[in-house]
C-alpha cells in the first residue's frame, strides 16, 4: 500500500500517522480512523478542550485555569 505521504506499507501492517490516525494496509487498500475520542458534552462556556498531539488525546480544562480539569459527560470517536 502507498500512503498519502508516499510511504510504502506491507500488507497486514498498521501504523499511526502524525495526525493521530490509526491506519492498516490490506489487499483491499488502506483503512484509517481516528485513534482518539473527542469530548462533546461539557460546559463550553466555562471550559475548553485542548488536543495533545504527542499523546493523541483531548483534555478539557477551565478556560481561566488550565490546571483545573472539567467533567466531560460524553465522548465520540
Amino acid at each position: 500500500c502507498l500512503d498519502e505521504e508516499g510511504k510504502v506499507h506491507e500488507f497486514g501492517s498498521s501504523w499511526r500517522t502524525e495526525d493521530c490516525n490509526d491506519c492498516s494496509c490490506s489487499d483491499t487498500g488502506i483503512d484509517c480512523c481516528n485513534s482518539y475520542i473527542r469530548p462533546v458534552d461539557y460546559d463550553e462556556e466555562k471550559c475548553e478542550s485542548i488536543f495533545n498531539k504527542e499523546t493523541c488525546s483531548y483534555k478539557v480544562v477551565e478556560k481561566d485555569d488550565h490546571s483545573k480539569e472539567c467533567p466531560v459527560h460524553s465522548w465520540v470517536g
